[in-house]
């Protein structure tokens, strides 16, 4: 008997990750114009958004065929390791009520997704992003994209295989690479949880190393150089070499915050198949029966 031969990249539809927390936000609180239901009684921005945004970034932005959509979102207790590591960790994130609004939309959306066949993953103590590296490290060969405008991605890049597509940009630069990324901050993504570290990453709250911005991080990083060769580089010298040097035990931490994991539980399978299309965002709320 022969050997099973290993399905190639282009036999199965690539995988388009979406970051759901992160579209859903964006949608609601950046949407052009506020959806309410026909009684003006109920906000349902957040819903519609989301579902226009998905709709509308499949047709007009994915550069591959169709995909495989699998929506991830962050789990209730997701962020819990990385704040019992740092209480600093994201604590500038508002919890108001009307910060939290999105919220409200989180079931009917996964009813919504389950209505027309399309996957969504929720692990309770994890992050979405660390899922989102765990199926991109499950997926070597799989052509891949992530639709989210979180920078922390960046470290995700690969190629033509792995790139973001960020629709909080204009149109011609939503789709982000990795020579984009080299190109623009002088690191590669490997390196990208090491100049986090260093500059600091204020939609997580990290504060970085005082005096030290992009230029200079990635100065110190030219070459390829990870944080844990920086210290026998000879390059720590002067007023800013120091300043690394006091605060090296809380660089390293940053930069384990920074890091995604990539051996997150998931329990998903990918089919390997396109998903089904999405109607327009008014169908989808009129088939939840929320107008």
């Amino acid at each position: 008997m022969g050997a099973v031969a290993t399905p190639s990249r282009s036999s199965v539809a690539p995988l388009f990750l979406v970051d759901g927390f992160n579209v859903l936000w964006r949608g609601h609180f950046g949407f052009p114009a506020p959806i309410f239901s026909r009684d003006k009684q109920r906000n349902l921005t957040g819903l519609f958004a989301f579902f226009a945004l998905l709709r509308v970034t499949l047709r007009d932005d994915l550069d591959t065929d169709a995909a495989e959509v699998c929506v991830v979102l962050d789990g209730e207790h997701g962020s819990a390791d990385r704040k019992d590591a740092d209480a600093g960790y994201k604590a500038n994130r508002e919890s108001t009520p009307e910060a939290l609004a999105p919220l409200q939309f989180l079931t009917p959306m996964k009813e919504a997704l389950d209505a027309y066949g399309i996957a969504w993953v929720e692990i309770d103590d994890a992050e979405a992003d660390d899922v989102v590296a765990t199926l991109v490290h499950r997926h070597p060969d799989r052509t891949i994209r992530i639709m989210s405008a979180d920078q922390d991605y960046y470290q995700l890049l690969d190629g033509d295989r792995v790139r973001i597509i960020n629709r909080s940009r204009k149109a011609s630069k939503r789709i982000v690479t990795d020579l984009e990324v080299l190109e623009r901050y002088g690191v590669t993504p490997a390196q990208w949880p090491d100049f986090r570290a260093l500059t600091g990453d204020k939609s997580d709250n990290l504060p970085g190393v005082k005096g030290i911005g992009a230029k200079t991080a990635a100065g110190l990083l030219a070459g390829g150089l990870s944080l844990d060769e920086l210290q026998e580089s000879g390059r720590l010298v002067g007023t800013k070499g120091a300043a690394i040097t006091q605060a090296w035990d809380d660089v390293l931490r940053w930069r384990a915050l920074s890091r995604m994991r990539r051996d997150v539980p998931v329990a998903w399978q990918s089919t390997g198949q396109p998903s089904p299309a999405l109607p327009r965002p008014a169908d989808v709320i009129e088939k939840l029966g929320m107008w």
